[in-house]
């Protein structure tokens, strides 16, 4: 599962087949995987249409998962809104943390981006 262009030259693609077996073999929804990449719902859906196609940050993540296995996915309650609180167990959101407190120019222009966004939404 890899996509754009290998150090070797060869082009290589993850087709919205691979998505969706990525999917029955971690036995997760859309909305699951989504939720575990850090993306919304539709964009994964976007890429198993063959309508979008993953980065390689997030083909390097969905190779992550599926060296994990299905506990690595993070489950969501059918119906339910994911919380944004719920991101405090997804490692992503510690990889962005620890990168905020080791390079002080990110954090600066993440404050910078956060002062754009209302918290009352």
């Amino acid at each position: 599962m890899e996509s754009g262009v290998a150090k070797n030259g060869k082009r290589w693609r993850v087709t919205p087949e691979d998505i969706k077996g990525l999917r029955k073999e971690l036995g997760c929804t859309a909305r699951d995987l989504a939720t575990t990449l850090g993306i919304e719902q539709k964009e994964v859906l976007a890429w198993e249409a063959g309508e979008l196609f993953p980065t390689k940050r997030f083909v390097d993540q969905m190779a992550t998962l599926r060296a994990k296995g299905p506990s690595a996915v993070l489950k969501t309650a059918k119906g339910k809104a994911v919380a944004p609180t719920d991101r405090v167990s997804d490692p992503a959101f510690w990889s962005i943390v620890k990168k905020l407190l080791l390079y002080p120019a990110l954090y600066d222009q993440v404050s910078k981006l956060a002062d754009q966004f209302d918290e009352k939404k």
